[in-house]
Parts: structure tokens; sequence; C-alpha cells
């Protein structure tokens, strides 16, 4: 069984949740449930859970300042929020689960599958400084991605990134090293979350890092030739953006 708490300032959606888990989750135990961030520093504290169920938005102390306060964090964590474009964003920066609410079974179960997982890795804490960065610091780029693989977290600087190709719901990821990453976000997601780095979608299939493009290869939409080698194709919807940007750097 995995133990967990579940904090939540609204009684009414910390009820919804623990019945969906109830009913969907046997594999989680609800150790105690809490509806105030300071009184739910002691509990987590004191329980030591494995897994929490965290409100982002909460009075006088929101979810990521009662993380700071628990520092350093040993237990794997699930944010449930109503929408906010900016901590969503910051939220998938680190690869944290996330669940909007009204929270919909399906993608419960899947955030505690995929944490489930993760409770015996050591993987949470650069996620944290990932997701604390970029909260602190929102006019500052973060230096690196958190991205979940096959094998579960790796952490990337976007600068060793050259460029991303669509698969289907997954994304190729093709770094400096050589080295090739297959993502379970879409190249949608991938492009939001690197919107303030210099990567541009010069295709629908195709996201490239600005300062890796060697050569504009002209053509219907034309190419553009990555320091990799690769030749990538450009569209014809895309190719004045392209070299609008080129043409400013």
């Amino acid at each position: 069984m995995i133990r967990s708490v579940i904090i939540d300032d609204e009684p009414h959606a910390a009820q919804v949740l623990q019945i969906l888990l109830e009913k969907h989750c046997a594999e989680v135990k609800v150790e105690a449930v809490c509806h105030a961030a300071k009184e739910a520093e002691k509990l987590v504290r004191a329980i030591n859970p494995q897994l929490v169920f965290l409100d982002v938005e909460m009075p006088h102390m929101n979810g990521f300042e009662l993380l700071e306060k628990l520092a350093p964090v040993n237990f794997q964590i699930i944010f449930t929020t109503s929408y906010d474009q900016y901590a969503i964003k910051a939220i998938k920066f680190s690869a944290i689960d996330y669940l909007l609410k009204p929270v919909d079974p399906q993608e419960l179960k899947a955030a505690v599958k995929k944490s489930a997982g993760l409770i015996s890795t050591s993987t949470l804490p650069s996620q944290l400084d990932i997701l604390l960065h970029k909260l602190r610091q929102p006019a500052t780029l973060s230096n690196r991605i958190a991205l979940p693989t096959m094998e579960g977290l790796q952490m990337v600087p976007v600068d060793n990134i050259l460029y991303c190709t669509a698969n289907s719901n997954y994304t190729l990821l093709v770094l400096k090293d050589k080295q090739k990453l297959t993502v379970s976000r879409t190249l949608k997601e991938i492009e939001e979350m690197l919107e303030e780095h210099p990567f541009l979608r010069v295709h629908h299939s195709c996201l490239v890092n600005l300062h890796e493009i060697q050569k504009y290869i002209r053509g219907e939409g034309g190419t553009v030739l990555m320091s990799d080698g690769a030749e990538l194709a450009v569209s014809r919807s895309r190719k004045d953006i392209l070299l609008k940007k080129l043409q400013s750097r």
C-alpha cells in the first residue's frame, strides 16, 4: 500500500479526491486529510507519507511554499489545482504530476501509477529544484528541463537539445552528445515548455534549436542543416518566420 496524505483547503474537493482514490486506486491508503498548509507541515513530518496530493492554491501558504518548508522532501507529489496557466507551466517544466480540478478518474489512475513507479527513485530533489527555480525567478530562463522517458525521468540542459521530432503522442529529442531520448510528451507540449528559449517549430513535426542551425538551404520550404549534420525540412508556412529569426540573430 502507498501511504498518502491529501492537503487541500477545500473540504469538498479533498473529500471527492478521497472517494475517487478509494474507488479507483486501491493501492493508495489515505492516512490523513488536512485543510491548512500550516497544520500540514506538522502532519507530513509525523506521518512520513510516500505520496502527497497537494493543492497549489491555499490561503496564507500555497503548496509550493509548503514544500520549501518541508525540504528536503522525501515523498512523491501530485499537485491538484484549478487552472492556473503559469503554475501549470512551471509544474510541467519539472515533470511533476498534477491534476486539474474537478479530478478526472482516469487521469488520477495514470498519475498514481506514475508516482508509484517513482517512489523508490531519487529524482524528486532535482525536479523540485527545477520547479522552485522556475517559480522564484519567472523572468530567468531555467537551464534544465525534466523529461519523462521510458526508463524514468531525465534532467536535460536545455542548450544540449539540438532538435525534437514528433512521434504520435511521443517526442524524439536529439541531443548534442548524439543521445536520443523518447519522451512521453507531445511535440506541442515540448514546444510550450521551451517557448522562452531559442527554439522554433519549422515544421508541424519538427522543433529546432535556432543556435544549432548551420545553414538554411533554399527550396519550396527549404531545409535546415543542423550542427550534427541532419537536414530537416521546413514547411512553406514556417519559412518566412524562420528566415526572420535567423536574420535577427
